[in-house]
């Protein structure tokens, strides 16, 4: 069977290729509309060759109804997977909040703590120690 993902033929990917091939593959959720690979930033990737596999995070802006999506895709192979999620991040923002790794269970709890706490009044929780 013929592999037809771009440098899927174990050697390294060429993000170049890929990024065309998937201009001509992906449409905006919302509109349909085709992306401009101009507005594609890829956002993080990573490649094993030993087992022909890569993938590559992508944030793009849709021209025709600027809705922002994140795709994460996955090639193993001649296969190839996609998740698409309409976000209203930036590309910049979701290039630094990819960058903070994963939330830590500490974190979690002091969310958890902070609305527990929380009597209902955003007033005075975001003005606490301020001065007037």
């Amino acid at each position: 069977m013929k592999n037809n993902t771009p440098g899927g033929d174990g050697k390294n990917y060429d993000l170049k290729k890929i990024m065309e091939w998937l201009g001509f593959l992906l449409r905006c959720p919302i509109c349909s509309h085709k992306y401009n690979l101009e507005k594609t930033k890829v956002l993080e990737s990573e490649q094993d060759t030993v087992f022909n596999e890569a993938r590559i995070l992508i944030h793009s802006d849709c021209q025709k109804c600027k809705s922002s999506v994140m795709f994460n895709v996955e090639i193993r192979g001649p296969e190839v997977f996609s998740v698409g999620m309409v976000t209203d991040l930036t590309a910049q923002d979701s290039s630094k909040f990819n960058k903070l790794g994963p939330i830590k269970a500490n974190e979690v709890l002091g969310i958890h703590q902070a609305i527990r706490s929380f009597k209902g009044d955003f007033i005075s929780g975001f003005t606490k120690g301020a001065t007037k």
